[in-house]
Order: C-alpha cells, then structure tokens, then sequence
C-alpha cells in the first residue's frame, strides 16, 4: 500500500504535501465562510466565489499543459507555490486588519486558479519523474490519501480556530507558513534520481496536437468524459456542505468542520483501497460514478444532521475511487511527450467544469434551498455518466471513419 514512499524524492514530495494540503484545506474552510459572513450567507455569492476560483482552468488549463511539456516541471512547481503563499500572506492580512470585503475573495479565488492553471497539469505529470510508470497508480493513490487526509483534519480544525481566533483571517496566514514545506521538499530532491522527459520545443499546434491525442485513444478519452461530468459536480457538492451545514441544520462553523470530515474520512478510505488495487478496470470508474450520484441524492435527502453526516462518508469513498482510478488510467495509458498537455486537458475538465456546477448548484439552492441542489447534483452525475458512454463511442466513431477514407479512396 505505501510501496512509492521507499523512494527519497517521493517521500519527500508526499510530506511536503502532506503539510501544505492541511493548510490548503485550513484556508478552503475559512474561504467559504468568509464569504457566507461578508455576504450574510449568500449561497449565490458562495457558489460565484467558488466559480472564479475554477473558471482560469476553464479557460486556460490547457494552455498550463502546454507549459508543463516545454519546461522543466521541478523549478514550475517551486515558482507556482511561492506565488500561492504570497496570495496566502495577502488575503489574510486584509481579514486580520478588518479591511477584506467580497470582491477581494473573488480576486483571490480567480487569481488562485490562474496560478492552478500551470501549478497543476505540472504537479500531476511530474509524479511519474519520481516515482516511473510502475509506482503510479500507488502514487497517485497516495497523493489523494494525503489530500483527503488533510480533508479530514482540515476543516475540522479550521471550524475550531475560526471560533478560537475570532475570525478567518489567522488561518490564511497559517496556510501561506505550510507552503514551506513543499517547497523546501521540491528544492532539496536529488535530481540525479528523477526520471524527467524531455522538453518538447516550442511549436504551432500543440496545443491541438493534445487534443486531437485524446480523441483518438479511447483509453483516455473515456475517462476524460467521466471525470468531466463527475468532477463538475464534485465540487459542487463540497460547497453544498456549507450550504446543508449552516441553512438545513443550522449548524455553526464546527459543525460545519465535522460535515466536511465526515466526507472526507470517507475519500481518505477510498483513497487507501486505491492505493491497493493493482489494475484499473472501466468497472471501477463507472461503480464509483454511479455510487457517488447515488449518495448525493440519499444526501441532499437526508432526514437529519447524523443521517447526513453518515451519508457523506460513502459518497467521499466512492467520489475518491473514480478520481484516483481516472487519474491513473489516463497517465499510464499517456506517452511521456504528451503527459503535460493530455494532464492539461484532464485537469481542464476536473476543475474546469466547477464553475458550471458550482453555479448552477448555487442558483438551485437559492430558490429550492439546499437539499434541491445536493439532489439535483446527484441527478446529474448519474446522467453525466450515460453521457460519457455515449458521447465516446460518437466521437471515436468518427475519427475512426476520417482516418479510414484515405485507405479506402
């Protein structure tokens, strides 16, 4: 289960994250609810917040792709986060004297996925430089364990220091001092034991180039959809967390802390079974999908706050066993000169199509209230999941057709 971590640079990577990631969730807690405060619980102002922080990927995560195969990825990734624990350093000083006001949540959160945008193509495709094509699928599961660990210790925490401290704005603080930690792991790795591709040249069309990559190999392109129309309302989901916590349940912040660890004790579980599994089959991708729209809807029509809390811990392991599977099906299924821009367009469609769910679900919640846009999340992840079969087996039609006319003319 923990095979990658006998590598040096890994294990040094995997604790830096591990560190950095529990700050990353202390500031996603306190992100929401300074905004739900600022905007006395505005679940439209939520889900806007939430929006701009995906949209750059939306927009240019494929371009970030492209970065990640022109340059080396080690000095991209310090550069990244250094320009993120500056972005920490700011907002928190702007709470702490009094003076944050919504436009500048928005401004850091769309500036925040300017950053992702090159940050995290680039972090993805230099897992296998650490680690080779043999420790990936562990790796990544390892990655996401890590992440979902700092899930459940995170907002729990966050929820306690906000009362503690009186307000956010120590916690944004606290996050930019855990970026430390990752850079110094990316510094001090022994470049003599990665194992880097080499930069691709600057060229016209690479960007097309990737694209079109994907659209011929169904391997990847399968998974891409799923995790297109999954991953859409994922986050959505996470936001709704607030939603449930402090509108259905009229729950304060550390209740809202125990909800969102609830939910991730059960991504750190499916995360952990990832790490176990030695194959990735199409029936784990579309058994997590279908179980993670399921538990939405039992979810959103959970009867009380202990039904609910109960019921986000299966939806975290199935959420989490159709990401780390999508994940690694893609990289091993990628070549080496691709792997930037074929992970550009993956986190394209991770984190791209958040802004989409996050406002959609944002605006369902306003008018139905909370439990209409948990529900209807979870509806359209189970019809999204159809739409990835069919919208597959369309486009590899296709371009199977186009590629045959030359051998029949």
């Amino acid at each position: 289960m923990f095979r990658s971590l006998k590598i040096r640079n890994y294990r040094m990577f995997a604790i830096g994250g591990a560190v950095s990631n529990v700050g990353t969730w202390l500031q996603r807690t306190a992100q929401d609810w300074l905004i739900l405060d600022l905007t006395h619980g505005s679940a439209a102002a939520l889900g806007t917040a939430t929006a701009l922080q995906f949209l750059p990927m939306l927009l240019f995560g494929m371009f970030g792709g492209v970065l990640a195969d022109r340059y080396p990825k080690r000095p991209l990734l310090i550069t990244a986060q250094t320009m993120m624990a500056v972005l920490a350093v700011a907002i928190g000083l702007l709470t702490v004297t009094g003076a944050a006001q919504e436009w500048h949540v928005y401004v850091m959160a769309f500036t925040l996925g300017m950053i992702s945008c090159v940050e995290v193509p680039t972090r993805q495709a230099f897992v296998v430089e650490m680690v080779g094509r043999d420790d990936l699928p562990n790796a990544i599961a390892l990655n996401s364990s890590s992440f979902n660990l700092a899930r459940v210790v995170g907002p729990a925490v966050a929820g306690m220091l906000i009362y503690l401290l009186g307000g956010t704005g120590p916690l944004f603080l606290i996050n930019a001092l855990t970026f430390a930690a990752v850079i110094s792991s990316l510094v001090f790795m022994r470049t003599s034991e990665l194992h880097p591709s080499d930069p691709v040249p600057r060229a016209k069309g690479q960007l097309r180039e990737g694209l079109a990559y994907v659209m011929r190999h169904e391997k990847l392109l399968m998974p891409i959809l799923l995790i297109a129309f999954v991953s859409m309302f994922s986050q959505a989901f996470s936001m709704s967390i607030a939603l449930m916590a402090r509108e259905e349940f009229q729950a304060g912040a550390s209740s809202f802390g125990l909800a969102s660890s609830m939910f991730a004790v059960g991504a750190l579980a499916g995360a952990l079974l990832a790490a176990r599994r030695s194959t990735i089959s199409r029936r784990v991708l579309f058994t997590g999908a279908i179980a993670f729209g399921v538990f939405q809807v039992a979810a959103g029509l959970a009867p009380s706050y202990l039904a609910y809390l109960a019921l986000l811990v299966p939806a975290g392991i199935a959420l989490i066993t159709v990401n780390t599977a999508a994940n690694a099906a893609v990289q091993l299924a990628t070549s080496p000169e691709m792997r930037g821009r074929v992970m550009g367009i993956y986190m394209l469609v991770f984190v791209g199509g958040s802004p989409i769910g996050a406002t959609l679900v944002g605006w369902l919640s306003e008018i139905g209230g909370p439990r209409a846009g948990a529900v209807f999340a979870g509806l359209f992840v189970l019809a999204g999941t159809a739409m990835a079969v069919l919208v597959t087996r369309i486009i590899t039609g296709r371009v199977a057709r186009r590629r045959a006319v030359p051998a029949t003319a």
